[in-house]
């Protein structure tokens, strides 16, 4: 791990790995998420000679809080992470909460983002074209009605969740994300991932629920970008049994990101579709390069 200081004196917890004259790839974390990543996903990008670099968002792991923070203020902290490693361009990726934040990039540093994918990610919220909680597992209506109320009113619910997770085994973490996991997602998280899971997940919420806290309240205000301004590359994927980020969600990206290709895949879920497709995930990005 390495700590970025960033202009307004707040330090970003960075990790880089893979040839160092790769490529650059950023992959986005989820919500809640941390720069410790799935084993399997580094493994795919370094099989490709890319250059893999994760960061904790603000208020995550070891990152400093950003309250207030929009999606689009991801945008800034990335380009400052290019300018660190010095490379000029990259492409992005962003699995769940990511998702949203990859598409910031894309829409905020067209001259540095070579093309954005977003796996499971969210759409706007408010929209009169999406039932942002249509379809979602009854874990995740909790959670974003509370975001709709307010930060007193999800602040402690969060903090209370961030307790039990932040020791948690993979089976006990599997136990409390139970109306988030179709079958065919519970089967992608067994063994590594698994572990993998729970690992990233303690990670985030090691010093608290800062940065899940201030993920919920962006993602349920404007994002400071409208997706239909996005002029690079976009890859899209959204399994059709997804139960954190219903299908609506992909099917509402995918009509307003202009050029987007899109993958609407039947029987995956929100972990599946990310774990059972990293070939085609990163051979698609890592050729707009």
């Amino acid at each position: 791990m390495a700590y970025l200081t960033l202009a307004d004196g707040r330090l970003l917890d960075v990790r880089v790995s893979g040839p160092e004259d790769g490529a650059v790839v950023v992959v986005q974390h989820g919500t809640p998420g941390s720069l410790a990543g799935f084993r399997a996903v580094a493994d795919a990008v370094h099989r490709r000679g890319l250059r893999l670099v994760t960061y904790s968002r603000p208020g995550y792991g070891s990152s400093t809080r950003q309250p207030g923070r929009s999606v689009a203020d991801a945008a800034a902290d990335l380009a400052a992470v290019l300018d660190d490693l010095g490379a000029e361009r990259c492409v992005t990726l962003g699995w769940s909460g990511g998702g949203p934040h990859a598409l910031a990039a894309a829409a905020l540093l067209p001259d540095r983002v070579a093309a954005a994918t977003s796996v499971a990610g969210a759409a706007v919220f408010g929209d009169d074209g999406l039932d942002f909680l249509a379809g979602m597992g009854e874990e995740n209506v909790k959670e974003f009605s509370a975001a709709v109320a307010g930060e007193h009113v999800l602040a402690p619910q969060l903090r209370a969740e961030a307790d039990e997770l932040r020791g948690a085994t993979p089976a006990e973490l599997m136990s409390a994300f139970s109306s988030l996991l179709p079958p065919v997602d519970s089967a992608a998280l067994e063994g590594a991932a698994g572990e993998d899971f729970a690992a990233l997940v303690a990670e985030a919420v090691r010093a608290g629920a800062d940065g899940w806290i201030d993920d919920d309240l962006a993602f349920v205000r404007p994002w400071g970008f409208d997706p239909a301004s996005i002029e690079v590359p976009v890859f899209l994927w959204q399994g059709e049994l997804d139960l954190m980020v219903p299908f609506a969600h992909g099917r509402w990206l995918a009509e307003r990101i202009p050029g987007v290709r899109t993958h609407l895949v039947p029987g995956e879920g929100h972990v599946s579709v990310f774990l059972n497709h990293l070939d085609e995930v990163f051979d698609e990005l890592a050729a707009a390069l």
